[in-house]
């Protein structure tokens, strides 16, 4: 494993820890101003959107699970092929994920930055 692919899960280890903390200056921190979340319902936010709903309480994470299966590291990209499995109160409503997912970071002018999420619900 690279220093970058060592760095870029930690990164990721950061990100699903703060998510679990609703920890707003450590996703402030990570993430990138082009973030495009997408959701496995198939909505979409921006950071701003993204944060302003952590804050509200909108998604509590109750535990997150998240094993990194590929990291692809290369240049100023990195993508991370993995899964996310975890219990969240979405919005008032309890809900239990189970996705594959791919995350992608990006090294822009003030470090690696957290850029686009995509995750699919795996069937079952």
């Amino acid at each position: 494993m690279t220093d970058t692919e060592s760095m870029i899960r930690e990164l990721e280890d950061r990100r699903y820890r703060a998510m679990l903390e609703s920890d707003l200056t450590t996703l402030r921190e990570l993430c990138s101003d082009g973030l495009v979340y997408t959701h496995s319902n198939a909505e979409r936010d921006t950071k701003t959107s993204y944060l302003q709903k952590v804050e509200s309480g909108f998604y509590v994470y109750e535990w997150i699970e998240h094993p990194v299966d590929i990291l692809t590291a290369a240049g100023d990209w990195a993508i991370v092929a993995g899964e996310m499995r975890a219990s969240v109160i979405n919005n008032g409503e309890p809900r239990k994920l189970d996705n594959a997912c791919l995350a992608v970071w990006v090294r822009e002018s003030s470090g690696w930055r957290f850029v686009a999420y995509q995750p699919t619900p795996k069937p079952g």
